[in-house]
């Protein structure tokens, strides 16, 4: 199982009232969502297996290079990222508290969470099924009916996953199972600044996509000349769109293949107990989080 961490945390941290604190009224309510969330997850998913993924780049420097406009509209007037004060206080106390279960943690510099998932569900896959727990949707693109690799996608909460494999992409969006990074490509993503295809929507985008396989494949194509399989002015679109098209391929496509040494040596075993049960009754203690950790610590023991 592997987590996009900051997708959960996130949800947890609009999805639980602020009002949700420590005894000193530091608000808690992203580290006791999330960890109730993984609390979830292991009770009624079982996985002998899980990762916390982390962006140690939440916008890495080659997809900006690739494409300027990539979560631009996210960077905050002191060039980072605008993630809530309320939410960045609690990153610190997210990581000793996995830290203390004993539950992989890993980010590798240059690369966002997609990409740390993206490597680890591809060499994952090899030894058995893998679920991916997300709310984006970009990591549709790794689903694998043969691996198994299956999306469990968030939108309605935690108790309540979708679960999708190939089959099920290609019944919501009417595209190749994987080809999910392709269809946004074309059709845009206002959530990461990907501007799409000018004139090209939902349908235009999942007949290229069926048609071609890729944005590759729509490009070989147009170097072939042929108007065979372009809907009426599609053609014309992508001919004008060649810039953005090779450049959003780099942005859009999940990195597969990081070579880092943190993920060559990385223990996913789920823990059976606390790695530091000292640290983290001081932790549970400090940050009132008795309820969620003890629910964890159950989970955990079954």
């Amino acid at each position: 199982m592997l987590l996009d961490t900051p997708s959960l945390y996130f949800r947890a941290f609009f999805g639980v009232p602020e009002s949700v604190t420590a005894p000193d009224g530091t608000p808690v309510n992203a580290v006791r969502g999330l960890i109730d969330m993984i609390a979830r997850l292991v009770q009624d998913r079982s996985p002998e297996r899980l990762v916390c993924c982390m962006d140690a780049d939440w916008r890495p420097e080659f997809r900006v290079a690739a494409l300027p406009s990539y979560k631009a509209h996210r960077v905050a007037d002191d060039g980072g990222d605008q993630t809530p004060d309320a939410l960045e206080a609690q990153l610190p106390v997210i990581d000793a508290v996995l830290d203390a279960f004993g539950l992989a943690r890993v980010g590798v510099a240059g690369y966002e969470a997609d990409d740390v998932i993206g490597t680890l569900a591809v060499r994952g896959a090899a030894d058995g099924p893998v679920d991916i727990v997300t709310g984006d949707r970009d990591l549709f693109q790794l689903v694998d009916d043969d691996g198994p690799v299956a999306v469990l996608y968030t939108a309605r909460g935690i108790r309540n996953l979708q679960i999708m494999g190939e089959k099920e992409v290609a019944a919501k969006y009417g595209i190749p199972g994987r080809g999910y990074g392709d269809y946004a490509t074309l059709r845009g993503d206002p959530s990461d600044g990907l501007p799409g295809v000018p004139g090209v929507g939902d349908k235009t985008a999942a007949a290229l996509v069926t048609r071609f396989g890729s944005v590759e494949g729509i490009l070989a194509a147009l170097d072939a000349g042929t108007d065979e399989g372009f809907p009426a002015g599609a053609r014309r679109r992508m001919e004008a769109a060649r810039e953005y098209l090779a450049s959003a391929e780099t942005v859009v496509r999940v990195v597969t293949d990081i070579g880092a040494p943190a993920l060559a040596g990385l223990d996913d075993r789920l823990p059976s107990a606390p790695r530091d049960p000292e640290a983290l009754v001081a932790l549970a203690e400090r940050w009132n989080l008795d309820g969620p950790v003890n629910r964890l610590l159950n989970a955990l023991a079954r």
